[in-house]
């Protein structure tokens, strides 16, 4: 009698082998879900109209990487969280050595929009963990043990690398003709309640986020719905939450010029969105590869949905509103490579922030990812 293959074996037959695949679990959900592609080739989207899994990078301008579901193996498995629990090892120290780096950074940008280049900018360090033994079956299951409430992945492409995270913000999801986005920003630490009190500079900023979604998407939907504005939990952090919904315009709603117009959101550049970028690409130090990129399943079969086909796809008529779409911005992440974890973070910078808070927040959201190391 044969034994089923776990999901986890899988992952670690395709790492070994050097072939691409990607794992994740949704928030609030039991099931693991992976495509593993069946062979080394690097796929990128042309248009946004093949079915699989992306990978795109915080540059617009790049290309994004595709894992397509006609060229891998699907797989789906329950997994219960309480037989995953894996012993949580000391915070690594805290490491100081691009403080002042950062907050220069900082100050260079309050600067900026003091001088009215632009009205925010979202500004990131990253910050390197040297790992003794990784185990990467391990680190994927603390991830998917410690944070249950957000979008968990595991990412792998040998010809790109190897990333692992846990991100709180969705990008975008369209169900049928429905679609929803979340505006999210303003980040504290979590004190044990969410009953805070929010300053005037998280509050702004999280209302340059909603206006700007709002306002992009407005040739592309009808009826714009806004939720009243949340604290929610994500991990170690709390943030302000405001959930936009529509109903897609069929015959404008393009998929990639949808992207196009949200991605980057000020949630992770700033606005305006071409000045902040330009700012972003000239002064940060590292490239964010595809840290505040997004990731998610396009063009998946929706219980609304005809069945795929490459016909469908090749057929311009092929409406949007038959697809099932999920895309989650690429956050609380971390790429492995050369025996370290390279850890990305950052926040959202206006004319009132402080440069010195603005360092401790990035210290505490990395916490998110070093402490499933």
């Amino acid at each position: 009698m044969l034994i089923a293959e776990t999901i986890f074996e899988k992952i670690q037959k395709h790492y070994k082998n050097k072939l691409p695949f990607v794992v994740y679990r949704k928030p609030n959900k039991s099931a693991v879900k992976g495509l593993f592609q069946l062979n080394s080739e690097l796929h990128v989207t042309e248009n946004y109209n093949e079915k699989g899994f992306v990978f795109a990078p915080f540059n617009d301008t790049e290309s994004s990487v595709l894992i397509p579901f006609d060229d891998s193996d699907s797989f789906e498995e329950n997994v219960d969280l309480k037989e995953l629990a894996v012993q949580e090892k000391d915070q690594f120290a805290l490491r100081e050595d691009n403080k002042l780096e950062h907050i220069n950074l900082v100050k260079k940008g309050v600067d900026a929009i003091i001088n009215n280049h632009f009205k925010k900018v979202v500004l990131t360090r990253s910050e390197v963990v040297e790992l003794q033994n990784f185990n990467l079956i391990k680190t994927f299951k603390n991830l998917l043990v410690k944070y249950n409430l957000a979008f968990v992945y595991c990412w792998y492409h040998p010809k790109v690398g190897l990333w692992l995270g846990a991100t709180p913000e969705t990008l975008m999801k369209i169900e049928g003709q429905h679609f929803s986005i979340m505006a999210l920003a303003g980040t504290q630490e979590y004190t044990n309640s969410l009953n805070v009190v929010w300053e005037e500079k998280e509050k702004q900023e999280q209302q340059i986020v909603t206006d700007y979604i709002t306002h992009s998407i407005a040739p592309f939907v009808n009826r714009i719905a806004l939720s009243e504005v949340e604290t929610v939990k994500a991990g170690n952090l709390v943030h302000l939450k405001t959930m936009i919904s529509a109903n897609l315009k069929s015959r404008k709603s393009n998929l990639e010029s949808i992207i196009s117009a949200l991605h980057p959101t000020p949630a992770v550049c700033g606005m305006p969105k071409k000045k902040a970028m330009e700012f972003i690409l000239k002064n940060e130090s590292h490239n964010r590869e595809f840290y505040s990129g997004f990731l998610g399943e396009v063009n998946y079969e929706s219980k609304l949905a005809p069945k795929y086909s490459k016909r469908n796809v090749e057929n311009r008529a092929y409406s949007i509103s038959k697809r099932s779409t999920r895309l989650y911005v690429n956050l609380r992440c971390m790429q492995i490579k050369d025996n370290a974890a390279i850890v990305y973070i950052g926040g959202g910078i206006t004319k009132s922030s402080v440069p010195l808070k603005e360092w401790e927040e990035t210290v505490a959201k990395s916490k998110v990812i070093k402490s499933i190391l």
